[in-house]
């Protein structure tokens, strides 16, 4: 019988693989949203045999959304329920002319998120950690009954240790905390993250998609890119900023960076602190309800507010259609400052679509990105929306990490997404959408002063790039999905 095993080996491998390869390629054909993205990955299964199959169950496969509903089995119940009456009755007010037009908006976001939009927050903007962090770690001070925490990066270095301090602070107070970071970006900064000091410290804390990834590797995905602070139930922070040193620019760090923090109070702190207890669920097994976690929180304001999750699991392409349908309302300006500029076909045919409609389209990227395949492929993409007439600035240094949108002078969009596929299909982002016009307005003033620091690119700068500069750019172009 060995004998025959051995003789045979070969025949009984191969058709090994053609079964294996024939399950891989039907799940791919009927899993995959993007043809593109299926046949890729048909490709692979049948063109490196064994090979492919082991790569595409590794990496081809979201196991992040079978768990994710498993633990949370009755979210979509809870947000399929009629949200018609949820219209707060200070939206016609907010968008009175010349701003009706974004009821439109309005009822896009209401389907895509299935959240009610609340009446009653403020919003303060914060810039830079000079602002953000001191504001933060106030709250953490004096919180009474609960801390939740989320980022992507939470470094060993000064600000990192003033964090650990509050926390553990709060902690020994009797304060319930709990603790969220991405077990990728927890090794942004070296291969010792800070969850084992917190833990050490007494602190609950818990990593977000454990990895075999190496700690230096920046392209992964299936990440919590979510930046989330809420304390008591009733303060939140929320935005595009991280935990470290480079955040801090008046300390002069080594590599600084520009970034845009806000502190929201009112009844929307409760979608954030929802998107936090379902990652928690997630991750931890935990399921944070009711005291200290949740409570009513009183009107703090006039702005209207939704938490817009988005993610690869029931929230999949939610930012996506937010992104397309404030660019179809736009009837006057849209502006938009991102670190990383790499939006698909429909959104790019949606810029130019808008600034052939004579609406205003301003977009602010850093001159100098600090992830250069992303700098480049970016580059490379700049003449499809140049030459239709959206505008772009290259904003000086130091890196501007800033995540906003703003349209008509009514609507923002602000949190922690970027104009990337990383962003817009495989990591887990939060964001909040704002009608309200001296918001805006303040936000609006914040963004003309980085323009009047950039320098404007137009489509001649773009093709007058040197023979070996446009052939890396456009090879690096080629990746940009996974970038």
């Amino acid at each position: 019988m060995l004998d025959l095993l051995l003789a045979f080996w070969l025949y009984l491998a191969a058709a090994l693989d053609v079964v294996l390869a024939l399950l891989a390629s039907g799940h791919a054909v009927t899993t995959k949203r993007d043809s593109r993205a299926a046949i890729a990955w048909v490709g692979v299964i049948w063109l490196a045999p064994i090979l492919g199959v082991l790569l595409y169950v590794w990496l081809g496969i979201n196991r992040i959304q079978r768990r994710a509903r498993s633990l949370r089995p009755d979210r979509r119940e809870q947000r399929d329920s009629d949200l018609s009456s949820c219209v707060p009755e200070g939206l016609e007010r907010t968008l009175a002319p010349p701003g009706m037009h974004l009821c439109a908006l309005e009822k896009l976001m209401r389907d895509v998120t299935r959240l009610p939009l609340m009446a009653g927050n403020h919003v303060t903007p914060l810039v830079d950690g000079d602002q953000a962090y001191p504001a933060m770690l106030q709250a953490i001070d004096q919180a009474a009954r609960s801390v939740s925490l989320s980022t992507y990066i939470f470094a060993r270095d000064p600000t990192g240790w003033r964090f650990v301090d509050a926390l553990q602070a709060a902690a020994s107070r009797g304060v319930e905390v709990r603790v969220l970071i991405d077990a990728v970006g927890a090794r942004r900064f070296g291969w010792r993250p800070m969850l084992h000091v917190l833990r050490r410290a007494g602190i609950r804390g818990a990593p977000f998609s454990p990895t075999l990834i190496p700690w230096q590797f920046q392209y992964s995905n299936l990440r919590c890119h979510r930046k989330i602070l809420v304390v008591d139930g009733r303060v939140g922070f929320t935005g595009g900023m991280n935990i470290h040193d480079g955040n801090c620019l008046q300390q002069q760090p080594r590599h600084p960076i520009r970034d845009l923090h806000f502190r929201i109070t009112g009844p929307v702190v409760n979608q954030l602190q929802q998107a936090f207890a379902d990652d928690w669920a997630f991750c931890a097994g935990e399921l944070l309800s009711g005291e200290p976690w949740f409570t009513e929180v009183p009107p703090a304001g006039s702005v209207l507010s939704r938490g817009v999750p988005d993610g690869p699991d029931e929230d999949f392409e939610t930012l996506r259609f937010t992104l397309l349908g404030a660019i179809a309302c736009a009837r006057r300006s849209i502006q938009v400052v991102t670190p990383y500029f790499l939006p698909d076909a429909s959104l790019i045919a949606a810029l130019n679509v808008a600034a052939l409609r004579g609406v205003e389209v301003d977009i602010v990227l850093p001159v100098r990105n600090d992830l250069a395949l992303v700098g480049w492929a970016s580059t490379a993409q700049l003449w499809q929306v140049l030459e239709h007439g959206c505008r772009v600035f290259l904003s000086p240094p130091p890196f501007d990490h800033t995540k906003l949108m703003l349209v008509d002078g009514i609507w923002t969009l602000l949190g922690s997404a970027n104009w990337d596929p990383r962003s817009l299909r495989l990591n887990f982002e939060f964001n909040v959408e704002c009608y309200d016009r001296e918001l805006a307005a303040s936000l609006q003033d914040l963004v003309r002063t980085k323009i009047e620091r950039s320098r404007r690119i137009h489509l001649a700068d773009v093709d007058g790039r040197s023979l070996p500069i446009r052939l890396r750019d456009g090879i690096a172009r080629l990746f940009s999905p996974f970038l």
